[in-house]
């Protein structure tokens, strides 16, 4: 998961956040960040943040991983080029620190504000089921793109989320990729239900906030396998 803060105090920084699984159950996760020009959403060290994700992962498991799906917040529609052009080549440049290490790679474009309401008909318009996944009509027509709807809503309409698959290398179809999109909005600690995000997203968040709201320093590096900015 990668997110992009600007920070409240020091303006003339912003924060890229990042965080990784590291078990194969995606119960533990590893996170860093670094500071980068502000008002800059595109991530300038995300090289850096791959390869130490990478090494943290060697560490643990004695093996690097054979497919890497990323989940990117915080980019609007007219940047989707730009994370491309930019952000995938520095992930290649961190792949090639390793001896032949040639990983499937899945960057997905997550965003949350969007306009689109969509309603099933039970007598009258009524809210989706959570799960529900809109990848037909009124998507793109050249692209790989879905809405989803993760999250029961008892008053109002359901917000869906918009993502926008800007490259995949894995062997996942639409349907897999979809579903692992919506289990990961299961696994977010902090809620026994699920969350509008996939949680490795929901978790780079956070620690954007944390550190551009509070502490507005890069954290110790022994916290890196740690949860603390929930």
């Amino acid at each position: 998961g990668i997110d992009v803060y600007h920070d409240t105090i020091k303006k003339d920084q912003s924060i890229l956040a990042f965080t990784a699984s590291y078990t194969q159950h995606f119960t533990r996760y590893f996170s860093t960040a670094c500071f980068q020009r502000s008002g800059q959403e595109i991530a300038e060290n995300l090289q850096a943040c791959m390869k130490e994700a990478l090494k943290f992962y060697f560490a643990h498991n004695k093996s690097l991983p054979d497919k890497i799906i990323v989940y990117r917040d915080g980019v609007g529609d007219g940047q989707l080029a730009a994370v491309q052009r930019l952000e995938v080549s520095q992930m290649r440049r961190a792949f090639e620190s390793f001896d032949k290490y040639f990983p499937k790679l899945a960057v997905i474009v997550v965003k949350k504000k969007v306009n689109a309401r969509f309603f099933q008909n039970m007598g009258g318009p009524a809210n989706p089921p959570p799960g529900t996944v809109i990848d037909r009509e009124v998507v793109t027509r050249d692209g790989y793109d879905f809405y989803l709807i993760s999250q029961h809503v008892a008053q109002g309409s359901a917000s869906p989320t918009h993502y926008h698959v800007i490259l995949d290398e894995t062997p996942l179809t639409p349907d897999h990729m979809q579903m692992l999109t919506y289990k990961l909005c299961h696994t977010y600690y902090n809620w026994s239900g699920t969350v509008r995000v996939p949680s490795p997203c929901q978790y780079a968040h956070k620690l954007a906030f944390l550190i551009g709201q509070s502490i507005h320093t890069t954290p110790h590096q022994r916290l890196n396998g740690y949860l603390y900015y929930l």
